[in-house]
């Protein structure tokens, strides 16, 4: 992944200062909990619903296990209908080949469409290093970009903000970038969006280049799609003469058949829609509609690095909908900013470290980013067992040793001994029994354990003691 997060404190850290900003908690909550309502009526309406769930991880998995094979495949038909595939092992030869094809072309300035992966890779920065300016189009994605931001949600970047923060964004920030925010601004939500709207439409006529990810990739006829709710996307897809599509390889799906599962699961559980306002789909190249020339980059940036742990590489099947962050109550409370990474809760949890390695403070500490209570896993669309991940790559992080876990592993040493010699288990007992009073309530050297909770207190006369009494 891209370093573009990386340098950010460990979770526990970032999380401590998200929690104690109110304003912040008071718009998560409001966010969450209204769409994670809103989401479960929407897929109460179908009495098919787990069906439809264990057949869009069936898809996933099946896809996976074959997973070079649908890829050339796909190649090949996008090649076909007139479009160029290029392969991208990581986030820079990704941001090499695209502001190489956007140079090629003569333009300085591209539309954007809400792409994770583009975020994933810094392909903004990338751009703007070669001179070439980047315009997100999504309004969430725009607030996060004229705030000089960072996107805090998977579907709606711009969660942490309210309506008076972002009228503030817009009225002060717009003009820099391009058409200003009317003087007489509310904070409305159909003046917000107005002025959105104007503000993009001038850029949407003048762009000759678009940059798009997608949601899914058929690998049977070559056709990318994308699902939105704003039409922003369809604008980016359709207006400019060049469009280039930077799409993760996990993203493909054998057949067009397939899309019938996603296209019911993906929006109930994403935006709570029976189905997406706009859905894109397009093949190649046409001469008479859309753009001229179509280029797709398959990323790859640790995806088969997760595809070769098979507990992890579930994490792979995930389709983007965010239902997870809506419900998790350490989102809700942190925000996505604490996670250090475009892909926040507990999705990001278990899918950053996979992706980008648990070298730093930051990536080690996010599978221990969760409660484990699995609510996540109940409203996964696809099934993804978040809590088994989260404790695999806890395993993985502690068998490495490092800050905190060379001390537990010589504590469960010693509790091994301790509890395989009863008679030294026993005077222990007594020992700690007879000298309860000295315990200090927060022992020294266990902070991560004791900073949330105090240490029980110890009984006046163990277990054993006490059985011995009264029932030997």
């Amino acid at each position: 992944m891209s370093g573009t997060f990386l340098g950010m404190p460990a979770f526990p850290e970032a999380a401590r200062e998200a929690v104690a900003d109110p304003v912040l908690r008071a718009n998560l909550r409001h966010a969450t909990h209204t769409i994670r309502e809103k989401r479960a009526r929407a897929v109460a309406e179908l009495d098919d619903w787990a069906l439809l769930r264990e057949a869009g991880k069936a898809i996933k998995d099946r896809t996976l296990r074959h997973l070079d094979t649908y890829l050339v495949q796909l190649e090949e038909a996008v090649t076909a209908a007139g479009g160029t595939v290029h392969w991208a092992a990581d986030a820079a030869e990704a941001n090499r080949v695209v502001t190489g094809l956007v140079k090629a072309t003569g333009e300085r300035e591209v539309v954007k469409v809400k792409s994770m992966a583009t975020q994933e890779i810094g392909l903004n920065e990338a751009l703007e290093a070669e001179g070439i300016s980047a315009y997100e189009t999504d309004l969430a994605e725009l607030i996060v970009q004229l705030g000089e931001d960072r996107p805090s949600h998977i579907l709606v970047p711009a969660i942490h903000r309210n309506r008076g923060e972002i009228r503030d964004i817009f009225r002060d920030r717009m003009a820099d970038w391009g058409r200003p925010a009317p003087d007489d601004l509310t904070d409305a939500p159909a003046d917000l969006a107005e002025a959105a709207r104007l503000h993009l439409r001038e850029k949407f006529l003048r762009a000759k280049v678009g940059i798009s990810g997608a949601n899914f990739m058929v690998a049977e006829t070559g056709t990318l799609v994308v699902v939105e709710s704003e039409g922003n996307g369809r604008m980016c897809l359709t207006l400019p003469e060049t469009l280039i599509s930077v799409v993760g390889i996990e993203k493909v799906v054998p057949t067009w058949r397939d899309l019938e599962v996603f296209l019911q699961t993906l929006p109930r559980s994403s935006t709570a829609e029976r189905m997406n306002p706009y859905t894109s789909m397009w093949t190649g190249t046409a001469d008479a509609d859309g753009p001229g020339a179509f280029h797709l980059v398959l990323l790859d940036n640790g995806r088969t690095g997760a595809l070769a742990d098979e507990v992890g590489r579930q994490a792979l099947r995930c389709i983007r909908c965010s239902a997870c962050l809506n419900v998790c109550p350490v989102y809700e409370r942190a925000g996505g900013h604490a996670y250090g990474s475009v892909y926040p809760g507990p999705i990001g949890a278990i899918l950053t470290p996979q992706l980008r390695g648990t070298a730093s403070d930051i990536d080690a500490s996010l599978p221990y980013a969760s409660s484990l209570c699995g609510a996540c896993y109940d409203v996964c669309p696809v099934a993804i067992d978040i809590p088994e991940v989260l404790v695999h790559l806890r395993g993985e992080v502690a068998g490495r040793g490092g800050k905190g876990h060379r001390l537990e592993r010589a504590a469960m040493r010693a509790a091994t001994w301790l509890l395989d010699h009863p008679g030294a288990l026993a005077t222990g007992e007594r020992l700690a029994s007879a000298t309860r009073a000295a315990h200090p309530s927060r022992p020294p050297g266990a902070g991560a354990w004791t900073e949330g909770r105090d240490l029980p207190e110890l009984p006046e006369r163990s277990f054993r003691d006490w059985w011995k009494r009264n029932r030997a």
